[in-house]
C-alpha cells in the first residue's frame, strides 16, 4: 500500500509506503536525497538487507564504519522504536577479487615450497617490482592526460581522487622496493620474498594464474576471512544477522533470475556471459540510474569497480556503455558453474539481488551500505531487481553509510592506506570505537583521527565517571529506614531536567538517528545530576530520583550497544547474578580500612605506610579491576572496571610524572645556565682589574 509518489531533487517518483507502524522516525532516504517518514510496508515487521564483506582479506575501519553504523540503526530500531526487524547480510564469495588473491597465495606458496636460490629469488623479485612500477607509471601517465573542455564535474572531480590514489600507490611500491633492496643486504631469501611480496604475487599471476583450477583454493580463502569478518564483528560487539547467505550457495537461483531477465529482453548473451540491456529497461518504463541521478553512464573508474579487474577484456561485447554484467564466462584459472550459456559465474550486483529476493520477496523495507556501494553497485541492484519482480521499487528506503576518511582519501584495501580492526582494537576498546562513530552523523564522510578517537574517550570518561559516583551515592541509600524522602525544589528541578532530556533524546533519534544529539542531551543531563551530587550530602539526596536519571542514561547506551550483555539469551546464571552488590561491602570494609591506616600514617609521619597505600590503590586493586579515587575532602571511593584500562591509566600517570620531572629538571638547569651567563657577563679578568 503506497500513497502519491513524490518527487524530490530529480530523483524518480518515489511512492512513500503507507499502513505500517509510524513511530515518528524520520530517515535520510538515498532514493530521494531528502528525509523522510519512515513507514514500513505491514505493521512493525521491517524487512532490511545490508551488503556484507567480499571475503578476500581482513576487515578494516572502513568496513567497521558501515558494519558499526548499521549495528548502531539496527539496535536503534529493534530496541528504541520497537520495530521487529528481519536482517540480512551476504557474503560475497565469488569475485574477481577473491579469485585473484586466492590464485597469488596459492602460487606465492608453491614459488616458497620450490626452494629457489637467493640468487633466483632477487631475480624474480627485482623484474616483478619492475613490471609492477612500470604499470603504476603507465596509469599515472593516463591519468595526466588532461581531460576535454566538456567533461562534467563528477568526472573532473574523480580524476582528481583517481590521481592522489596513484600518486600514493606509487610512494607505496618506492617504499618497497626500498624494503627489498634493506632485505637484499641481510642476504635472507626469506626477507626478501616478504618484502617483495605483494609485486611477486602479481607477477607470478600474471604468468601461471591460468594454471590455477582447483575449486578448493578459492573456496578455502573465502571461508578463512569469512570466519576472521565473524570474529571482527563479534570482537566489535555487533550483533549477528538474522539470515546470513554465500553467493556460492545461491547459484543456481542465480542462473534461474537471469534467465527470467534475459526472457523479458531486459538482457542479452553473448560469447559466454549475459549483461543487462539499460537502454531496453528504461524503453520498458522503468528509471534508471535512480540513486545517481542525470548520469548516462558510469564512468571507467566505476565500470572496472563494479564490473571487476578479471572482467576489463569483455567490455568491447556491451551493446552500451552503461550496460552491466549479470553472468560472466568464465576464463582458465577462474572457478565455473554450468549455465545455459556456458561455463561461469554470476556478476557482482546480481547476487544481491538474488539472495535478497529469496529471502526478503518481491519487495523489501530498507536496504543499506556504504555511499561508494549506491553506484554502480546498487542502481545495478535495483534496475534487475525491478526487472525481474515488475515493479517500480523494490526497495522502499536506501541508506548509505558515509565513507571513513584516512589522509584525504577513501580508506581502501586496493590503496593499502587502512588500519584493520584488529590493529584498532589493540589500541582502543570496542566501546570507545563504537563511540566515534555515535558521535558523527551516520550517513556522512568522516575523518579517522587521534582527535575523533580522542573525543570518544572524553565521552566515555564523563559516562564512566558518573556511574561510578551514582553508584557510590546508592550505597549509602537509607531509603525506608532514617531518609527523608518529601521532594524539595531541588529535586522537582531534577526530575524537570530528566523529562528534558528524555525528549531531547527522543527528538534526536527521530530526526534521522541523531545519535550525537541525543549523547549530548544525555551529557547534559549527567552534567545537572553531578551539580544535583555536590550540592547535597549523602543523607539528603532522594536517592531513588537519583536511580532514575541513571537507569535512563543505563538503556539508551544499552540500546547504542555501548554496553555489553544486550544480546544474551535466556536467564542470566545464578553464578553472576549480584554482581557488584555482592562485593559492595567487602570494597567498603576494605576503603574504610586502607583510609584508617592512611590517616594513622600522616599522623605519624610514616611515609612507607603511604606508598603501601599507593600500591593498593595503583597496582593491587588496578589488577582486580576496581578503581579507587581518593578525594581532597577525605575518604575515597570505588568503581569497577576493565582491568587493561585501568592499567593504561597507572602507566600514564607514571609517564606524565616522569615528563613533570624531567621538564622541572631541565627548567632548573635552563635557570643555572642563565645564572652563570648573567654572572659571566659580570665578571672581569683578573689582570684588568690592576691596570689604570
Amino acid at each position: 500500500e503506497f500513497g502519491e509518489p513524490l518527487n524530490f531533487h530529480g530523483h524518480p517518483p518515489w511512492h512513500p509506503p503507507q499502513g505500517g507502524f509510524d513511530s515518528g522516525l524520520k530517515v535520510y532516504n538515498s532514493l530521494v536525497d531528502a528525509k523522510v517518514p519512515f513507514i514500513p510496508a505491514s505493521g512493525q515487521s521491517v524487512k532490511w538487507y545490508t551488503c556484507g564483506p567480499t571475503v578476500y582479506d581482513v576487515c578494516h575501519m572502513g568496513h567497521a564504519r558501515a558494519y558499526l553504523t548499521f549495528d548502531i540503526l539496527r539496535r536503534i530500531m529493534e530496541d528504541y522504536f520497537h520495530y521487529d526487524v528481519l536482517f540480512q547480510v551476504n557474503v560475497t564469495d565469488i569475485d574477481d577479487k577473491i579469485i585473484k588473491r586466492a590464485r597469488c597465495n596459492k602460487l606465492l606458496e608453491d614459488y616458497i615450497s620450490s626452494k629457489k636460490s637467493f640468487e633466483e629469488v632477487c631475480r624474480d623479485v627485482d623484474e616483478a617490482i619492475l613490471s609492477h612500477r612500470a604499470k603504476l607509471a603507465n596509469k599515472l601517465a593516463e591519468l595526466q592526460v588532461p581531460l576535454g573542455d566538456n567533461e562534467s564535474s563528477r568526472v573532473v572531480e574523480e580524476r582528481e581522487t583517481l590521481l592522489k590514489e596513484q600518486q600514493l600507490k606509487i610512494g607505496q611500491a618506492e617504499a618497497m622496493q626500498a624494503a627489498i633492496d634493506l632485505a637484499k643486504m641481510s642476504k635472507a631469501t626469506d626477507q626478501v620474498m616478504a618484502a617483495g611480496r605483494d609485486a611477486l604475487g602479481e607477477w607470478l599471476d600474471s604468468a601461471l594464474g591460468s594454471s590455477v583450477t582447483d575449486h578448493k583454493v578459492f573456496d578455502q580463502h573465502a571461508r578463512k576471512y569469512e570466519a576472521l569478518y565473524l570474529e571482527d564483528m563479534d570482537s566489535l560487539g555487533i550483533r549477528r544477522p538474522d539470515v546470513m547467505t554465500r553467493v556460492s550457495e545461491y547459484v543456481p537461483q542465480v542462473v534461474e533470475f537471469v534467465s527470467a531477465v534475459e526472457a523479458k529482453g531486459l538482457a542479452y548473451s553473448t560469447e559466454g556471459s549475459v549483461y543487462f540491456h539499460t537502454s531496453a529497461f528504461r524503453e520498458a518504463g522503468h528509471h534508471y540510474p535512480k540513486l545517481k541521478v542525470g548520469l548516462a553512464a558510469a564512468t571507467e573508474a566505476e565500470m572496472a569497480e563494479g564490473e571487476g579487474s578479471l572482467t576489463a577484456s569483455f567490455t568491447d561485447q556491451k551493446k552500451s556503455g552503461s550496460d552491466f554484467a549479470l553472468w560472466k564466462g568464465s576464463k582458465a584459472g577462474e572457478p565455473a558453474w554450468p549455465s545455459p550459456w556456458g561455463l561461469g559465474r554470476p556478476g557482482w550486483h546480481i547476487e544481491c539481488s538474488v539472495m535478497a529476493s529469496q529471502i526478503m520477496g518481491a519487495h523489501m523495507d530498507i536496504h543499506a551500505g556504504g555511499e561508494d556501494l549506491r553506484f554502480p553497485h546498487h542502481d545495478n541492484e535495483l534496475a534487475q531487481s525491478e526487472a525481474l519482480h515488475g515493479c517500480q521499487q523494490w526497495v522502499n528506503y536506501f541508506l548509505h553509510a558515509g565513507h571513513l576518511n584516512i589522509r584525504g582519501l577513501k580508506m581502501s584495501k586496493s590503496l593499502k592506506n587502512f588500519i584493520t580492526i584488529r590493529q584498532a582494537l589493540e589500541e582502543h576498546s570496542p566501546r570507545q570505537l563504537r563511540l566515534m562513530f555515535l558521535l558523527q552523523p551516520w550517513d556522512r564522510p568522516m575523518f579517522y583521527s587521534d582527535q575523533a578517537v580522542g573525543d570518544a574517550k572524553t565521552k566515555e570518561a564523563l559516562f564512566k565517571n558518573f556511574f561510578g559516583v551514582v553508584k557510590a551515592a546508592l550505597r549509602e541509600d537509607s531509603t525506608g529506614k532514617d531518609a527523608p524522602s518529601d521532594w524539595r525544589p531541588q529535586d522537582l528541578a531534577l526530575q524537570a531536567t530528566i523529562s528534558q532530556s528524555q525528549s531531547k533524546v527522543h527528538l534526536a533519534l527521530c530526526d534521522n538517528f541523531d545519535t550525537s544529539g541525543a549523547l549530548a542531551a544525555m551529557a547534559d543531563l549527567v552534567t545537572e545530576v553531578n551539580k544535583y551530587l555536590s550540592s547535597e550530602s549523602a543523607a539528603d539526596l532522594r536517592h531513588m530520583l537519583l536511580r532514575k536519571a541513571a537507569a535512563y542514561v543505563t538503556r539508551i547506551l544499552r540500546v547504542f550497544g555501548l554496553i555489553d550483555g544486550t544480546d544474551e539469551i535466556g536467564f542470566p546464571a545464578k553464578a553472576s547474578q549480584g554482581g557488584e552488590a555482592l562485593l559492595a561491602p567487602h570494597l567498603d570494609c576494605l576503603v574504610a580500612f586502607r583510609e584508617e591506616v592512611r590517616n594513622t600514617a600522616r599522623d605519624l609521619k610514616h611515609p612507607g605506610l603511604l606508598d603501601l597505600c599507593d600500591s593498593l590503590r595503583d597496582q593491587g586493586l588496578v589488577d582486580l579491576g576496581v578503581r579507587l579515587e581518593d578525594r581532597t575532602e577525605g575518604g575515597a571511593i570505588w568503581k569497577l572496571d576493565d582491568p587493561s584500562t585501568l592499567r593504561r591509566e597507572v602507566e600514564e600517570k607514571k609517564e606524565r610524572a616522569l615528563e613533570a620531572a624531567a621538564k622541572k629538571r631541565a627548567n632548573k638547569l635552563e635557570k643555572l645556565r642563565k645564572e652563570q651567563s648573567k654572572w659571566e657577563a659580570a665578571s672581569v679578568d683578573p689582570p684588568q682589574l690592576y691596570k689604570a
